[in-house]
């Protein structure tokens, strides 16, 4: 017993080591990650696109053709695949086994450079969260002896989180965003604590270089009744079916643009662009639809506009982002939420009355953010960082838990999940090969019920057998059919006569769940497995299955 505790304390000591050194990496990835951050953002948006601004209106409008230009030959010549950034990491984040790849990083931060200081209609957290995350994943595949199988992915969220809280100058938000997003009905576990501690370590780098000055300032602190609760309700609803839609739109303009050429789709994402940005300085004597929205925002939190032009402009700003994006943009979604939730809200404001406060456009952003990306509580928390007003948390509660009601398994991320997987959804989900047995007793048809009784029932034990004609499944024997044969006729009687040609055959692409599926409806313990000429393979077993879950109970192994 003393050398059995004395080892229990080593397992102890070394545990709580471990957990200490995981903890120093995560705070090392936020602060490398705060750092790459506060270059992206000084960079492509105090130099380029603060430029870009004072520029004549002509330059302002074609300047997204030449930058999506731009983006599309980073992407194609230096090897990004695709422009995606966010939705790499939540990508990756449910593919246990595979480290985020390093090679199309440089490619996609340049196209995401040249989208967003062109005054591209997204985000600048995508690029912040895909190089948070990459610096993570970095930084773990060269320290992979300090983490457990369970830590895969442990310095991925760390690094997400701290991008986050960095480009917002939220650290809670960044913290409750990378556990929230991988899932639409659910959190990531065993990430908290080195999330949080990553998305401190960028935050404090971050406004180390740029400050401290808060993303979207807002004045006063807005009160709210019953009126204003009920309004929450209805803004809620319209929050989620817009939301809905958006998420539907952003989701065929991905279909559509993965089947053109990108450098066209960037020419006439330009143009559109174009138009847009022209139409919107016709209209607002400024071209709201260019840029990330920030200037948007702040001007639909004067309640004294006309709702009809709030209308208008969210429409635009709707079509603006869904236009940089099929064009080969990259960037966030997460901003162009935020806009559209603020443009709502001052419009359903306009008319529950709200002339006097920023209330319903701070909990339009919640509602329709929450809703857009599935994320409620980092919705709430966004607005409460961003704005340094907490008075607006219930009724942006409220109306974000509504929108959820509204969006089905809608979001504008396709990478998202339901939840995280139970102990058997998880066996479930493996693939059929992984329970397959080859090596099994197989009976022509031709042979007797005779030989079926001694050399498979008494002499293999097997209670039902596949019936094979050369190398054709034709069906399966089991020993019930012999009970429906008279004893001195089992000699004369071929299996063909008497096997089942209705139970199910698997095949090689089916998953552990179709076959525990089929052999229920077919009362059987064990199926056959074909592949699609007819051919047989093998068998899949109960037993097997009930092995392997055994196996992997024991390893730990969920891969």
């Amino acid at each position: 017993m003393p050398v059995f505790d004395s080892f229990r304390r080593e397992q102890i000591f070394a545990l709580s080591r471990r957990s200490q050194q995981v903890l120093f990496f995560a705070a090392a990835t936020g602060l490398v990650t705060g750092a790459l951050v506060a270059g992206f953002e000084y960079v492509t948006r105090e130099i380029v696109y603060e430029e870009l601004v004072e520029a004549p209106l002509w330059v302002r409008c074609g300047a997204p053709l030449v930058g999506l230009v731009l983006a599309a030959l980073s992407i194609r010549f230096l090897g990004g695949g695709s422009a995606a950034t966010s939705e790499d990491y939540i990508a990756n984040f449910h593919d246990r086994n595979r480290r985020l790849l390093l090679r199309p990083f440089p490619a996609r931060i340049l196209a995401a450079f040249f989208t967003l200081g062109s005054g591209g209609a997204m985000g600048y957290e995508g690029p912040s969260i895909y190089t948070g995350a990459e610096t993570g994943t970095l930084l773990q595949s060269r320290l992979g002896r300090f983490f457990s199988r369970d830590e895969a992915k442990v310095l991925l969220v760390a690094g997400a989180a701290a991008g986050v809280a960095a480009i917002f100058r939220a650290p809670a938000t960044g913290v409750v965003f990378a556990l929230e997003v991988p899932y639409r009905d659910d959190l990531a576990r065993r990430q908290l604590l080195p999330a949080s501690i990553a998305a401190a370590a960028g935050y404090l780098t971050f406004v180390a270089f740029l400050g401290t000055e808060p993303l979207l300032p807002v004045e006063g602190s807005p009160g709210f009744g019953f009126v204003e609760l009920g309004g929450a309700v209805a803004l809620g609803l319209v929050s989620g079916a817009l939301a809905r839609g958006f998420s539907i739109a952003l989701a065929w303009i991905k279909r559509f643009s993965s089947a053109h050429d990108p450098l066209l789709l960037a020419v006439g994402a330009g143009a559109v662009l174009a138009g847009l940005a022209w139409a919107s300085d016709v209209i607002f004597h400024e071209p709201y639809t260019l840029g990330s929205g920030y200037e948007t925002v702040t001007w639909s939190l004067d309640p004294t506009r006309a709702t009809a032009l709030v209308a208008l402009l969210f429409v635009m700003r709707a079509v603006a982002s869904g236009v940089t994006l099929g064009g080969g943009g990259a960037g966030g979604l997460f901003i162009p939420l935020v806009v559209q939730g603020a443009l709502l809200g001052s419009a359903v404001g306009g008319l529950f009355g709200d002339t006097d406060s920023t209330l319903f456009p701070l909990i339009g952003i919640a509602a329709f953010l929450g809703a857009g990306y599935r994320v409620p509580l980092a919705a709430v928390m966004f607005v409460a960082e961003t704005t340094g007003r907490p008075g607006f948390i219930v009724p942006g509660l409220i109306a974000a838990v509504t929108a959820q009601l509204l969006m089905g398994r809608w979001s504008v991320s396709g990478n998202q999940v339901g939840s995280r997987l139970g102990h058997l959804e998880r066996r479930f989900s493996m693939p059929i090969a992984s329970a397959l047995k080859t090596d099994v007793l197989t009976i022509p048809p031709e042979a007797t019920a005779q030989e079926f009784f001694w050399n498979h029932v008494i002499g293999s034990r097997q209670q039902s057998v596949p019936v094979v004609d050369g190398a054709d499944y034709v069906g399966t024997v089991k020993i019930e059919a012999l009970q429906e044969v008279p004893r001195e006729a089992w000699e004369e009687t071929a299996i063909g006569d008497i096997m089942r040609t209705d139970v199910p055959a698997a095949h090689p692409g089916w998953l552990l769940r179709q076959a525990v599926e089929a052999m229920d409806s077919a009362a059987v313990d064990r199926l056959p497995v074909t592949d699609a000429r007819g051919l047989f393979i093998g068998v899949v077993t109960m037993d097997e299955i009930i092995k392997l879950d055994d196996i992997l109970d024991a390893t730990g192994d969920e891969g």
